[in-house]
């Protein structure tokens, strides 16, 4: 009866908003878009802003965040990174919370410092975020007093901001340079102030700065006119709205208020172009820039048509871009074009792309060249027709979710809406404006906003990023505004559009059957196991009303083979993907799926095969099919594979460049003494090697047979509507007799103390990896311990080395007992520092090691670790994520499913003596590696 009812109060809440919203033909164009019923905005007497919306998803949990519009561009001369210093210092001490005090109190309420609780600077805003679990009822009123003390209640102790300083520090060494993103920024934006107000300072302007400076930029820019609070989440609006009245109610603003300026991004006045070699780029790439231009976001049925518009021809122009990579010889590896607000005011036009072998110059001349075709000539019908489907598709999704999006999410609007200005209508407005307005577009229409968002001959700016060694060398400033005039003066035929079919089987397989069924009440899934053996498992949920997840499994992987074919086993599954399925290449079976949320892919892990696929839940059967063809229509193509090779290739030669690929190469190959079957970095040298025909070969040897496979099915639908189509695609893959099992090929690593240090790079900055390892026997119990023990680990990383050494910006452990192919227990840390410090920092971290063995963690930093999985673990039993993987793991592991429902007594089980007992038992300091990489000038 409930359920009846909740339905038919949806159903009339459709009904009346529908009847709400006038014919197409009687809209006034100027008319306002209306705010969303469920999304409180208000404004209090000093003008502090406010944003509440009531949301069940997660339960018990609210995601608050403060927003204020000050950032970097507002630093005085001595102030220059100060911006970011102040978010620093908002977690060092308040009025109501003593330095280190507010990180201690969250987490023991189960918030996690950095994945949860955070904060970021950018430009112009600040914004700090706070997930609160609602526990006990005091809880939520501390919580907002956490913000009301970020809004105006830092203490700002000299001392404090001295301690921060060297944090701040490592965390620009961390981040590399500055000098290349300044160069930038100026450039991109027209305007030397973006590239003089970096949000990360420079190292001058961090150790030069006074402690004054920072307390001015507070007292100058945090203020209730610049601010606002957004409360999401499980809570009664009225109650929210209290509590912000008792919080910032109260808040003055300064006397005199400095003047809130904001920066002018004026046009370029002639094209003009940047190289930026960085030997550590993952990759090359070049950007295309069009003039910067004013615009406010216009919160009318005519700007929201306008914008629609937009996205349907940027959406078309990038799709353009994709096919072109996927051509037999690619101008790029990769391309994308935008049309993005850059900055309160302004919006531009980017187009990017990655290079390949070609370098820079066929790449700027695809992209200008994409751009100025479809300015000249437009897009076709079908396309339109496509760019209609999938943008429909997405509204339809975002409506029928909209009850079940994650407060996160729900946030994310509600900010841009305060420093923005951008409206905030609804998806359930959205969706029925969209299916009145999409229809109606015309082609001329979007033809004719494209000519005009890419005038002929603006300026524009071209900027080159990445490498200048290997074999493609970084163009000349000269060379790359050569390409763009040439591009945009070449002549361009329209594009000619290939029809294709609506449907991807035409004839449908013979249909196995089900013989045997078994229902597991408990965990409320439902196992099959069909004709072919193939079994399968269903958990219906109702977490997402549009979401089915699938995976599936089966041992054996690329460990059935030898050095031989370790590299076309690793890319076999990647590769044939690249080709497409039966006569669609992939870009042609994206057309033909158009407007369906649905995927499916798979791969050859070390040890298993592997599906993953998803779908809406109108889209289960295409899903299925396509999950059918990849076992049996894989496609060849020698043009798409020899484009391949060429794009990785090229990736390989920037990725070998890195400082952080050679580094982890190098601890891998020193772990196991450079045992041939490691999964080692990839030289450009090994993609030559590869062949076609093998790679396609042991592409069928996997997946021409789902012998002994095991699918599982997670999400929105119902367990006997799906049976006939698991019986139809599943049930009728052939099973033909091939190996099922993963091979242990005795790869196992080294014993002893082994110290290696490799010098690479020319930042002023190290990083610092230590592994333990050993053989241990797997439990589930056990491996909950060791990850415990990490967590409890990366708590005191935070607490010593980085707030009491200021040694490390950030740090992690990581623990791990698997027990495929062999029992076998991996502690790891990671520790990113300035090259000075490396010796403090691996004493400092042995010294916490060590304590651990001795003392045990403290019990309170457990308690806090305990409190965050409980809450994490009460929100995932409403995630499909969580039921797909886990019932996965159990599967694979031969352990009982029903350990998914015991994790929270499992994790109240955990003590400080047994995880003592884990350090003692696993980390041995006669048995590690310690790698350190460091810059290449010793």
């Amino acid at each position: 009866m409930a359920i009846m009812k909740l339905r038919a109060a949806a159903a009339a809440a459709v009904i009346l908003l529908v009847s709400a919203l006038p014919a197409l033909a009687e809209i006034d164009p100027a008319a306002p878009l209306p705010m969303a019923r469920d999304i409180k905005v208000g404004k209090l007497a000093n003008g502090f802003t406010y944003y509440i919306k009531q949301n069940a998803k997660p339960e018990k949990r609210l995601e608050l965040r403060l927003v204020v519009k000050a950032g970097s561009m507002l630093e005085d001369d001595d102030q220059r990174g100060l911006a970011h210093v102040t978010e620093h210092m908002a977690f060092n001490g308040s009025n109501h919370f003593k330095r280190h005090e507010l990180v201690s109190y969250l987490q023991s309420i189960g918030v996690k410092f950095g994945a949860d609780l955070n904060a970021y600077t950018g430009f112009d805003e600040t914004v700090y975020i706070l997930p609160l679990p609602l526990g006990k009822k005091e809880d939520l009123d501390k919580g907002f007093q956490v913000l009301e003390d970020w809004a105006h209640g830092l203490v700002l102790n000299d001392a404090d901001i001295e301690s921060e300083r060297a944090i701040v520090l490592e965390e620009l060494r961390l981040r590399g340079g500055t000098r290349n993103t300044k160069d930038l920024y100026a450039k991109r934006f027209n305007n030397e102030r973006y590239g003089d107000r970096l949000p990360s300072g420079t190292v001058e302007s961090l150790h030069a700065f006074a402690p004054e400076a920072v307390k001015r930029f507070y007292r100058d820019w945090y203020r209730p006119d610049l601010m606002a609070v957004i409360v999401v989440g499980d809570i009664d609006p009225a109650e929210a709205e209290q509590l912000v009245n008792k919080h910032f109610g109260k808040m003055a603003g300064p006397a005199a208020p400095r003047p809130r300026i904001y920066a002018e991004i004026p046009p370029y006045a002639a094209n003009d172009a940047l190289v930026q070699r960085y030997n550590e780029a993952p990759s090359n790439t070049v950007t295309i820039t069009y003039p910067a231009e004013p615009h406010r976001p216009d919160n009318t049925m005519a700007g929201y048509r306008a914008q629609l518009i937009e996205r349907l021809y940027t959406s078309m122009l990038s799709l353009r871009l994709a096919e072109l990579a996927q051509s037999a010889n690619p101008p790029f590896i990769q391309g994308s074009s935008a049309r993005s607000t850059i900055a309160p005011g302004y919006r531009m036009f980017q187009s990017n792309a990655v290079l390949g072998k070609g370098g820079a110059q066929p790449a700027v001349t695809a992209l200008i060249q994409e751009n100025e075709r479809a300015r000249r000539h437009g897009f076709t019908a079908a396309e339109l027709e496509r760019a209609r489907k999938s943008l429909m598709s997405a509204a339809e999704v975002r409506y029928r979710e909209r009850d079940t999006i994650n407060s996160a999410s729900v946030a994310v609007p509600l900010i841009r809406s305060f420093l923005l200005g951008e409206a905030l209508p609804g998806p359930a407005y959205e969706y029925e404006f969209l299916k009145e307005l999409l229809p109606a577009v015309t082609l001329e229409e979007v033809n004719g906003a494209a000519a005009k968002a890419l005038p002929s001959g603006q300026p524009k700016l071209a900027v080159y990023g990445g490498s200048d060694r290997g074999e493609v060398r970084a163009p000349s400033r000269d060379a790359l505004l050569a390409a763009a005039a040439a591009a945009e003066a070449t002549p361009l035929p329209p594009l000619v559009e290939k029809v294709y079919g609506a449907s991807l089987m035409d004839t449908l397989p013979k249909p196995g059957s089900i013989v045997k069924e078994s229902v597991n009440q408990a965990l409320g899934i439902t196992e099959l196991s069909l004709s072919n053996g193939v079994r399968v498992v269903l958990k219906p949920t109702s977490f997402k009303t549009q979401q089915v997840l699938m995976g599936g499994f089966r041992p054996g992987g690329q460990s059935l083979y030898d050095a031989a074919d370790l590299h076309s086993a690793r890319l076999a599954s990647s590769i044939v993907a690249g080709m497409g399925l039966m006569d669609y290449a992939p870009l042609e079976l994206g057309k033909v799926l158009a407007g369906k949320s649905v995927q499916a892919a798979v791969n050859i892990s070390e040890l298993y095969e592997n599906v993953n696929a998803s779908a809406g839940t109108a889209e289960v059967e295409t899903m299925l099919q396509l999950v059918h063809l990849r076992f049996t229509r894989p496609r060849k193509d020698e043009n798409l594979f020899a484009s391949y090779i060429a794009k990785q290739r090229e990736l390989a030669t920037a990725r070998a460049a890195t400082s952080d690929a050679v580094f982890g190469d190098k601890i891998t190959g020193a772990m196991y003494n450079d045992h041939p079957l490691l999964p080692r970095l990839m030289q450009p040298a090994d993609y030559d090697k590869l062949k076609l025909d093998r790679v396609a070969e042991i592409y069928r040897e996997r997946f021409s047979s789902a012998k002994d496979f095991t699918f599982v099915l997670v999400g929105s639908f119902e367990v006997d509507k799906l049976k006939p189509l698991l019986a139809t695609y599943l049930g009728s893959l052939p099973v033909a007799d091939i190996p099922t099992a993963f091979r242990d090929r005795g790869v196992r690593p080294a014993t002893g103390l082994i110290k290696t240090d490799i010098y690479r790079g020319s930042e002023k900055s190290s990083r610092i990896n230590l592994r333990f390892t050993s053989e241990a026997p797997y439990s589930e119990d056990e491996a909950m311990r060791v990850r415990a023990l990490a967590e409890v680990l990366n708590i005191k990383l935070v607490d010593v080395l980085r707030d009491e050494k200021g040694l490390l910006y950030t740090g992690s452990f990581t623990g791990k007992l698997s027990k495929q192919p062999y029992g076998q227990v991996a502690f790891s840390a990671n520790l990113p520092c300035a090259s000075g410090s490396v010796p403090k920092v691996i004493a400092a971290t042995m010294d916490l090691l060590k304590k651990m063995q001795e003392q045990g963690p403290d019990p309170a930093d457990l308690a806090k670790v305990k409190t965050n999985w409980i809450l994490s673990y009460r929100r995932a039993l409403q995630d499909n994520g969580f039921w797909l993987n886990g019932l996965q793991g159990a599967y694979a592991n031969g352990s009982d499913p029903a350990i998914l429902l015991r994790d929270e007594q499992r994790i109240a089980a955990i003590t400080p003596e047994s995880l003592r007992e884990v350090a003692k038992r696993y980390i041995k300091f006669d048995n590690y590696v310690q790698a350190v990489l460091h810059p290449e000038t010793k």
